[in-house]
């Protein structure tokens, strides 16, 4: 079953994709960002007619599955997805979740999991991004927990990527956090890695041998650097393009890091804990099929309306590879 994509209405109704949007304050104010979002390359091209479906259909650009995300694991077959990437919910109380004890909560999580990894095909990643979990005030990094989880699977560990960002919450207790990981692991040990989509600007770009057979020859790839595993991208907060009512949604920069280098164009990309639909989004931007699993429905409606703006090329997102903002520096210090 297909589903029609709609802008989600600035008041109560809703309005078909497309120019103009409705003149109400909500509206005006939309058209501001827009304009604004166009001077600083914030605006996705436009990708088309997309087919979008509610239950699992490998042929459709997305689907958005509106329930748990085991009911939706059990209806793809095995082997059929080429790349999962996840945020889990970290057990920490969010709006989005219930707090449960330590233990029931990697219970459940290995279920998924192994869900996951029945579904993976040979070759195909598994990238699961977390943080902290805190109990009494002790911080116990999920990484360090999930990490055996996935190799329990038969998964080969590949990467322990760090995502560091300048804003959070402020500790008055402990460093303030500003980093996540996403642990990388595959199935197999041939798998798809292409790092050239991804590259960033070589630190020395034209830097070269200076003795030897290639002397005088670029000792870099003029094509940029592997950005390693520590990756700087801003977290999504009040001032980010792509900020919605969800508390904590990844950017999709971060998500088309892995999708361009862990996939091909056609491949089917999952996200188990969908959220507003980041992964899905950063998919079909790559001409991938997105697929993700969500409960709230709310969220549903902001990731088809974030799917509806892609199509007719109003998505606002942050560039991938835009410069970190550094502000000025004002004074002179000694």
């Amino acid at each position: 079953m297909t589903i029609a994509l709609e802008l989600q209405a600035t008041s109560k109704r809703q309005w078909s994709a497309g120019w103009p949007l409705p003149q109400t304050s909500r509206g005006l104010k939309v058209i501001e960002q827009l304009t604004a979002a166009r001077g600083t390359n914030s605006l996705r091209p436009a990708l088309g007619v997309l087919e979008v479906s509610n239950i699992w259909a490998p042929q459709a650009d997305a689907v958005l599955f509106n329930g748990d995300c085991m009911t939706l694991l059990r209806d793809i077959p095995d082997e059929s997805v080429q790349l999962i990437i996840s945020s889990p919910p970290y057990n920490i109380g969010k709006s989005y979740e219930k707090r449960s004890p330590l233990a029931s909560y990697l219970e459940w999580q290995s279920e998924v999991l192994r869900e996951c990894a029945r579904v993976l095909q040979p070759g195909g990643s598994i990238a699961w991004q977390v943080g902290n979990y805190v109990h009494n005030g002790e911080v116990i990094p999920l990484d360090a927990l999930f990490w055996p989880i996935l190799h329990d699977l038969g998964l080969i560990s590949r990467n322990r990527i760090i995502w560091t960002f300048d804003h959070g919450l402020h500790a008055t207790k402990r460093f303030s956090g500003r980093h996540e990981t996403v642990l990388w692991f595959t199935k197999g040990t041939e798998y798809q890695f292409d790092v050239d989509p991804i590259r960033v600007p070589q630190k020395y770009p034209n830097k070269r041998y200076f003795k030897g057979p290639r002397k005088g020859e670029l000792s870099c790839n003029p094509n940029g650097k592997n950005p390693g595993d520590v990756w700087v991208i801003p977290n999504v907060k009040n001032n980010h393009p792509e900020k919605t009512n969800h508390p904590c949604s990844f950017p999709i920069e971060l998500a088309e890091r892995l999708v361009l280098s862990m996939s091909r164009p056609g491949d089917v990309v999952l996200d188990p804990f969908g959220g507003v639909g980041s992964t899905v989004v950063a998919s079909v931007l790559h001409s991938r099929h997105g697929v993700m699993a969500e409960l709230d429905e709310e969220y549903i409606k902001i990731a088809t309306d974030r799917l509806a703006r892609a199509q007719e090329g109003t998505l606002l997102a942050r560039p991938m590879g835009k410069p970190i903002y550094s502000a000025p520096t004002v004074g002179v210090f000694g």
